[in-house]
C-alpha cells in the first residue's frame, strides 16, 4: 500500500451499512438502503444482462454504487487525504466475495485509487434480486470502449472502428450523446449506468470514479468475451495527474496503469476472466491524437459537438445556452490540443472564450455575468494553468526528477516494458506537451492572463 495511505489511514472509521428494502442496519452504523441510497435501475440493468443473468453483475453493482456512496458522504479531513470505511454489503453469494482472491484484489484496487484505507465485509442476502428481462447482443466486436461525451472518448471510438471495420461496443458513461456516434437504441448493450446513487455530498474529489467506469467496462468485457478495454486518455490525463498531485491530495490515479493493472486482478478473481485495459495513447499528447484524426478524416466535424467540460449547465450558461467553461484544466487542455492540431473551434464554444484577455473577468463572454470575480472559477482557472505548466516543465525542475524516475520505473512495471524505454517515451510525451503548451501560450499573448500565471512569465 502507498506510504501516503498508510500515514492518512489513521482517522475515524466511517462504517456504512448497505441493507435491503426494510431491514435495519446494524447499532451505529450509517444505514444505505438499497432502492433509497442505492436505486438499481431495472431497464438500464437489462443492458447488462445479456442471453443468461448472472448474480455478480448485480452484486459488482451494488458494491460500485457502496463505494461511491461512501466516497461522497464523508468529507476529506483538513489535514491529510485519507479516510477509514467500514463497509458491510449484501450479495448473493458471500463465499466467494469474502474469498482471498476477491477481498484481497478489491481492498488493493480500491485502497490504491482513493488513498483510503477500506475494511469490506459481505453478507448474504435476504432475498434474491429482481432478475430483468434479458437479451442477446448480436456483434463480433472484441473492444470494449469506456465511452463519455468526450473528446478523446469520440476521437478514439473513431479510430477503433477504422482498425475493426466495425464500430467498437461503447460503455457510455454520461447522459448525453454526442454528433456523429450512432444513436443509443433501447436494445442496445451498456446504453447507461445501471444505477443511482442518491445523497448529501460533503466531499467532491471523487477518486471513486475510476472504480465505477474500470468497473463498467470490465463488467462489459465479461459479458462479451471482450480481452480488450481500451482507454482514451491521452499522456496528459492519464499520467500527470498522478505526477503532480495538488497541494496535501493524493496522487490521482483514475486512469493510470497501476490502478487498472489492479482492476485486471480483482476482475479475474470475480469473474474468472483475462481483461486487458489498453493505453493507445498514453505517449501520446491529445494534440498529437487530435491531428492523427484530422488527417484521417479530414471531412468530420463532428469533435466540435463533445465536451470535456466537467461544470454543471448552471454554472456555464450564457443567453440560456448551455456552454463549456474554457479554463479549468480539461477545458484548457482541449483548447491547447485543438490548438496545436490546427483546427478551430466556435467561439460561442466557451464561456471564458478570449484567453488572450488580460484579467479573468475580460477573458468571460461579455453576455457572462460572473458572480464571483475571486471565487470558485477563478481558483480553477489558476489551477488549470499552473497544472500544465507544471507538467511541462517537470523535467526541467531537479526537485522533480526523483518524483519522475520513480513514475518510469511504475510504468515499467504496469505496462511490462523497460525501464530505458519507459523513461525515453516518457521524457518525449512531457517534451512534446511542452512544446505545445508554449506554443499556446504564444498564441495567446504575453498580456493573456493565462500566460502570466505561468514560469513564462517569470
Amino acid at each position: 500500500m502507498n506510504s501516503q495511505v498508510e500515514k492518512n489511514k489513521h482517522h475515524q472509521t466511517c462504517s456504512i451499512h448497505v441493507v435491503e428494502n426494510t431491514e435495519q442496519s446494524l447499532s451505529g452504523w450509517t444505514c444505505c438502503r438499497i432502492g433509497e441510497q442505492i436505486i438499481i435501475n431495472p431497464s438500464r440493468l437489462a443492458t447488462y444482462c445479456l442471453a443468461k443473468w448472472d448474480a455478480r453483475v448485480y452484486d459488482a453493482f451494488v458494491v460500485a454504487a457502496a463505494v461511491q456512496y461512501c466516497d461522497h458522504i464523508k468529507a476529506r479531513p483538513s489535514r491529510g487525504w485519507g479516510r477509514h470505511f467500514e463497509l458491510r454489503i449484501p450479495v448473493h453469494d458471500p463465499d466467494l466475495w469474502n474469498s482471498a482472491a476477491v477481498s484481497s484484489s478489491i481492498l488493493d484496487a480500491l485502497c490504491f485509487l482513493t488513498g483510503d484505507q477500506w475494511d469490506l465485509s459481505f453478507v448474504a442476502r435476504k432475498t434474491e434480486a429482481p432478475k430483468p428481462e434479458n437479451y442477446i447482443i448480436q456483434t463480433e466486436s472484441t473492444v470494449i470502449i469506456p465511452y463519455s461525451d468526450g473528446l478523446d472518448s469520440h476521437i478514439t471510438a473513431k479510430l477503433i472502428e477504422e482498425e475493426l471495420g466495425a464500430w467498437p461496443l461503447l460503455v457510455r458513461l454520461a447522459s448525453k450523446q454526442s454528433k456523429g456516434v450512432p444513436a443509443v437504441s433501447r436494445t442496445e448493450p451498456f446504453a447507461t449506468v445501471p444505477y443511482q446513487v442518491k445523497c448529501k455530498s460533503r466531499e467532491s474529489s471523487g477518486r471513486s470514479r475510476g472504480f465505477k467506469f474500470a468497473l463498467l467496462s470490465g463488467v462489459a468485457a465479461f459479458l462479451t468475451g471482450a480481452q480488450r478495454i481500451v482507454l482514451p486518455e491521452s499522456g496528459q490525463g492519464s499520467l500527470a495527474p498522478a505526477m503532480l498531485p495538488a497541494g496535501q491530495a493524493y496522487e490521482d490515479y483514475r486512469n493510470h496503469p497501476l490502478f487498472t493493472v489492479r482492476m485486471e486482478k480483482f476482475l479475474k478473481a470475480l469473474f474468472g476472466v483475462e481483461v486487458r485495459y489498453e493505453y493507445p495513447h498514453i505517449w501520446q499528447t491529445k494534440g498529437q491524437t487530435i491531428a492523427k484524426y484530422r488527417d484521417m478524416f479530414p471531412e468530420l466535424d463532428s469533435w466540435k459537438y463533445t465536451r470535456s467540460c466537467w461544470q454543471p449547465s448552471h454554472q456555464v450558461s450564457v443567453n440560456g445556452e448551455v456552454r463549456q467553461c474554457g479554463i479549468c484544466a480539461a477545458c484548457i487542455l482541449r483548447r491547447m490540443s485543438i490548438h496545436s492540431a490546427k483546427l478551430v473551434e466556435s467561439s460561442t464554444t466557451y464561456v471564458w472564450n478570449n484567453l488572450s484577455a488580460p484579467s479573468f473577468e475580460e477573458a468571460a463572454d461579455p453576455d457572462y455575468t460572473i458572480k464571483n470575480p475571486h471565487g470558485v472559477m477563478r481558483d480553477y482557472a489558476i489551477a488549470a494553468a499552473l497544472h500544465h505548466d507544471h507538467f511541462a516543465e517537470i523535467l526541467q525542475t531537479e526537485s522533480s526528477l526523483v518524483s519522475v524516475q520513480r513514475h518510469i520505473h511504475d510504468l515499467s512495471q504496469s505496462l511490462e516494458i523497460d525501464v530505458s524505454e519507459a523513461k525515453a517515451k516518457l521524457h518525449q510525451l512531457v517534451e512534446q506537451h511542452r512544446a505545445e503548451w508554449h506554443g499556446y501560450l504564444d498564441s495567446l499573448g504575453p498580456k493573456s492572463f493565462i500566460a502570466q500565471l505561468t514560469s513564462r512569465a517569470k
